[in-house]
């Protein structure tokens, strides 16, 4: 075709008005374009912000410094569930409560599920995450609602599974470290460390001993313990911050303990 169409019927007629349709390849549109995108990438690198990005929610300047720690949080969360899991996801739920009900959801969410998904897909991130798991036919709700805890911001994070339920909550203190306060309803008190070891086990006397004789007897070193149960003589949870990783031999002495349901080694 020859452009411009002047031998098009269309052209010159009455009816029609015909502009250039490469209108934006003009020297002074290119600058201009060029200096739009330097200027974009520019307040995302040094304030985080996002503009007009084609796969992923806009953050503001304003909003970038506030959703820092909680995206953080988000991708703390979604990976802890996600190594956890032993069968397919069918249901996410992330439950915003509190002042981080008021920020921008939508890419905390996109951070929660690249977390959930890392485990299982390592090329995962924060723009594909929500695509590939609408493909993988996994059903995300966000869910957004006034304080009704003691926490300024809480997030929780559900996974239903083909063979469980799963629930982990996550909130940010001052100090802007992710921590865990809750594993199904147990709450516990966690600053997310890259390397932790995760156990559910009986709440029967003589656990912390044996359980820490093991990694000591392994030279790994332990960082923070923390504890929750559910009641007495009940279920308990462990979160353990390790110097190491923990090999494979050792975490399946601790899961021959007395009374431990489950030990997964953790890494962020």
């Amino acid at each position: 075709m020859n452009e411009p169409a002047t031998g098009n019927p269309l052209f010159g007629h009455p009816n029609v008005v015909c502009t250039p349709h490469l209108g934006a390849a003009t020297s002074e549109a290119q600058e201009n374009v060029a200096l739009q995108v330097a200027e974009q990438m520019s307040d995302y690198l040094t304030r985080g912000a996002i503009s007009n990005a084609i796969n992923f929610p806009s953050i503001t300047a304003e909003e970038a410094p506030k959703l820092k720690p909680f995206i953080a949080l988000a991708d703390r969360i979604g990976s802890f569930a996600g190594q956890l899991v032993d069968s397919g996801i069918t249901r996410a739920v992330i439950t915003y409560e509190g002042d981080v009900a008021g920020l921008n959801t939508k890419a905390l969410t996109a951070s929660v599920i690249a977390g959930l998904l890392r485990p299982l897909l390592a090329d995962v991130n924060i723009v594909s995450a929500p695509g590939v798991a609408k493909e993988r036919g996994i059903a995300i709700d966000e869910v957004t609602r006034a304080a009704e805890s003691d926490y300024e911001s809480l997030m929780t994070l559900s996974v239903v599974t083909e063979d469980h339920e799963l629930s982990i909550s996550g909130t940010v203190f001052h100090d802007g470290k992710p921590r865990v306060i809750a594993i199904n309803g147990i709450e516990v008190d966690a600053v997310v460390a890259p390397l932790m070891i995760f156990v559910s086990n009986e709440d029967k006397p003589g656990f912390v001993g044996r359980f820490a004789s093991l990694l000591g007897n392994a030279t790994i070193n332990i960082a923070t313990f923390a504890l929750g149960r559910d009641r007495a003589g009940g279920s308990a949870i462990a979160l353990v911050e390790v110097d190491a990783a923990v090999p494979e031999k050792l975490l399946a002495q601790i899961k021959m303990l007395p009374g431990v349901k489950e030990a997964k080694a953790l890494a962020f």
